[in-house]
């Protein structure tokens, strides 16, 4: 069996989920690492990056996360570089709220005028009429503001929709106190958090999404850059001979089924892995043995 037919049946297996007013595949593709070290700058090698983005699409991904301040601009150049014009089934994620500083740190960029050129600046670099979904950024690197409001930023992604710039809304890094803030604005169709097998405090959130048809999509799923270490992943994983990674995915895929995934990868072996997840099916006891991580 050829690498490509492996990942693509992995993406098939995975089912598919509403986004907007577009039915994708539950498992998608995070841009983020395609930009270089500490996501700032071009990446060691560009051509490899258009082969990650290419063999994703290839094998069936029609859902990419990304985000202009990646790079900054690098990964939205690449995508459009490697893949445009684009397949009419595509849908590109961007995401606006922060920006990037020389000292590559991320400045919250909420301002009007940051969001509207964070906007038109997805839209060059895209190169797209319109973008198909924006998440609006919020919270700050160790998880959402409970006091934050999101109206204001909100309703300037509200304006540019109705002016035909933005397809769809999301909100990113949130609350659900602040989701049902942006819902008393305009239609959220997805919530993008960290969740994942050992973080577990939005579960009643997941559920929540899920009975409004709202699309979750769990950032971190291993982590991020804090990976998880838990023992009992190792052993699944040893037991299955699969990957840790494949067993946080598959994990992610059973929890409910508007889970939207969105592993990220500079390196084609590395996306296969990720891919192929989409066809693991965990049994009823190993998925106790994971979900006693949460608690443990």
């Amino acid at each position: 069996m050829s690498e490509t037919l492996s990942m693509k049946k992995g993406v098939e297996a995975s089912g598919t989920y509403k986004l907007g007013e577009w039915t994708v595949r539950r498992l998608g593709y995070g841009a983020m690492r395609l930009s270089g070290k500490m996501i700032y700058g071009p990446p060691d090698d560009p051509a490899q990056a258009a082969k990650v983005l290419r063999t994703a699409v290839a094998s069936g991904v029609n859902h990419i996360d990304t985000s202009d301040y990646y790079g900054p601009h690098h990964t939205n150049h690449l995508i459009r570089e490697a893949l445009h014009p684009y397949p009419d089934d595509l849908v590109l994620v961007t995401k606006v709220g922060n920006r990037r500083a020389a000292d590559k740190s991320w400045p919250v960029a909420l301002g009007k005028d940051e969001i509207i050129s964070a906007v038109q600046d997805n839209l060059k670099h895209l190169g797209l009429d319109a973008l198909h979904v924006v998440n609006l950024r919020v919270g700050g690197p160790n998880g959402p503001s409970k006091t934050q409001s999101v109206a204001e930023p909100f309703g300037v992604l509200a304006d540019l929709q109705k002016q035909g710039l933005v397809r769809h809304l999301g909100i990113s890094n949130c609350t659900p106190e602040q989701m049902a803030e942006a819902q008393a604005i305009a239609p959220v169709v997805c919530v993008q958090n960290s969740y994942n097998v050992a973080q577990r405090s939005d579960d009643a959130f997941v559920d929540a999404c899920a009975a409004q048809g709202i699309a979750y999509v769990p950032f971190f799923p291993l982590g991020g850059f804090a990976p998880l270490k838990q023992q009992a992943l190792k052993d699944v994983a040893a037991e299955l001979g699969v990957t840790v990674m494949q067993v946080a995915l598959a994990w992610l895929l059973q929890r409910s089924a508007n889970m939207l995934l969105i592993p990220g990868t500079s390196k084609v072996e590395h996306l296969k892995e990720n891919l192929s997840a989409g066809g693991l099916v965990l049994q009823e006891d190993v998925v106790a043995k994971l979900n006693s991580i949460a608690s443990a």
